[in-house]
């Protein structure tokens, strides 16, 4: 059998390339669609946005890999059962139950791949390609640290605690320097909400001016706030927990804890993430009863096709248990596992029937 394992080995793993490719291509279409409105904005050229067309490539493919393992096995066993291949194997003593077996095998291997991949490899390129942006499209330097955002807008650095979904700035500090980088002041605001034309409203702000040897605390209920920083700036700076690595959203999760602050949706995105190489071996296992027809009249098009259908709906499912989750406070775990057991289920139902037809056909009449 090791020498059917490489064949098969082989011949899914170059299938699963090519629509890897295929669904990658297609990505990057969109992106340079999305992209070409924002050409010309600032220094943002052509040559920028192909640049970040080509570093949002490995977040694309860590967020497709399951659907592509999916479709690439269907096509590869497909193939094999359109050519009478799997045929012969078959009757050389292949089962259906090996055959699941060396797919399982492959799909590992695939696994730790992409989990590599997601962790080391697609944060570092997200993170390049959203600075490259940001920077050719606006003067702001900013980076997110434990201690929230930081900002460079001229000659002032702002620290901000947390950004709320609508935008309103949670928790900001304000430290002003002049030409010479002498600190003028410090200003400390509970709450900002943009107010239009790069203004922000702050409430309670305290302010600290230093005058020579000497400093005066003011304190006003509100004040504007003069700033290049924008809610589409914002947006932009704004990490998405699904791009963070597994090793920075448990730090963050315990530093959200730590500040009694709510976790939920980091929570969601780790375990989300840490499953998703199981996933990507659920869904190729998937592939094997969807290939293997006994009615041959059913063309490889038709089933990658089917294939397809299947991998929007893991998408679909995956995401509804992730917003419920959010809304009704379930545990981030089971909604993670939720919908990966479905179709590890769904395959293994599959699976036995073709398995076992005649016996399950029996005790189901």
């Amino acid at each position: 059998m090791t020498l059917l394992f490489r064949y098969l080995a082989k011949e899914i793993f170059f299938a699963t390339l090519l629509v890897l490719a295929a669904l990658l291509a297609l990505f990057a279409l969109f992106d340079l669609i999305r992209e070409l409105n924002d050409v010309g904005k600032g220094s943002y050229s052509l040559a920028r946005m192909l640049v970040f067309v080509l570093l949002s490539v490995p977040s694309n493919l860590y967020a497709i890999f399951p659907v592509a393992g999916l479709i690439g096995a269907i096509f590869a066993v497909a193939r094999l059962s359109v050519q009478s291949e799997l045929t012969v194997m078959r009757t050389s003593g292949l089962s259906i139950a090996k055959l699941s077996a060396f797919t399982v095998l492959i799909g590992m291997g695939f696994a730790i791949v992409i989990f590599i991949f997601g962790e080391f490899v697609a944060p570092v390129s997200e993170e390049a390609a959203r600075r490259l942006r940001l920077q050719a499209t606006s003067s702001v330097v900013a980076q997110e640290f434990r201690s929230g955002f930081w900002v460079k807008d001229d000659l002032s650095f702002i620290n901000i605690q947390n950004v709320l979904p609508d935008n309103t700035l949670l928790i900001l500090r304000i430290y002003e320097f002049d030409r010479s980088y002498r600190l003028v002041s410090i200003s400390d605001a509970r709450e900002a909400s943009y107010a239009g034309q790069s203004r922000w409203l702050l409430k309670d702000v305290e302010k600290t001016h230093f005058e020579g040897t000497n400093a005066r605390v003011q304190k006003l209920n509100e004040s504007y706030w003069n700033s290049v920083l924008t809610p589409e700036i914002l947006s932009a700076l704004k990490v998405q927990p699904e791009q963070m690595s597994i090793g920075n959203l448990v730090a963050y999760i315990d530093h959200l804890r730590d500040n009694r602050q709510k976790s939920t949706r980091y929570e969601v995105a780790l375990w989300f993430k840490a499953l998703r190489p199981l996933a990507v071996v659920v869904m190729m296992l998937l592939a094997i009863p969807l290939a293997i027809q006994n009615n041959r009249a059913t063309g490889v098009g038709g089933r990658m096709v089917l294939g397809i259908l299947i991998g929007i709906g893991f998408y679909f499912l995956s995401q509804m248990f992730s917003h419920l989750t959010l809304l009704n406070e379930w545990p981030a775990a089971i909604s993670a596992l939720t919908p990966t057991l479905v179709f590890l289920a769904v395959a293994g139902a599959m699976l036995a029937w073709k398995e076992f037809p005649g016996r399950l056909r029996r005790r189901l009449i």
